[in-house]
């Protein structure tokens, strides 16, 4: 299966979104997927299932417990792919951040007086 196939479905990439926050067992994943999506505990077996055999997802033991984490090489190879398409939003970002900050400097001088309010700058 492709990595994209893998995380197309919503319930998968809300697993990955759990386990990116550290280990999980099946239990607590089954619980919020299950209280998220209303699907059956077979179900998400089986999408944690897919995960696994996908490379996306470890599993380990711990007495009768079952533990996943992530597995973050396939993810570094969506990353490696998605690297070709990053120039369509990444000038965009960085536009956004300047106007972020532009905003900050902004808000942080007119806090000290140096710089008038905007409806200040209008009427002089």
């Amino acid at each position: 299966m492709h990595a994209f196939d893998v995380l197309g479905d919503p319930v998968r990439r809300r697993i990955l979104e759990l386990l990116a926050d550290g280990e999980r067992t099946s239990g607590a994943l089954c619980a919020v997927i299950q209280g998220e999506f209303g699907i059956s505990q077979p179900a998400v077996s089986q999408h944690l299932k897919v995960l696994r055999e996908n490379g996306f997802a470890t599993v380990r033991p711990e007495g009768t417990r079952r533990l996943y984490a992530v597995n973050s090489a396939p993810l570094r190879d969506v990353d490696v792919w998605l690297d070709r398409f990053r120039r369509f939003w990444t000038p965009h970002l960085d536009a956004l951040a300047t106007e972020v900050a532009r905003g900050k400097r902004e808000r942080r001088l007119r806090g000290s007086g140096a710089v008038p309010e905007p409806d200040q700058r209008r009427n002089s």
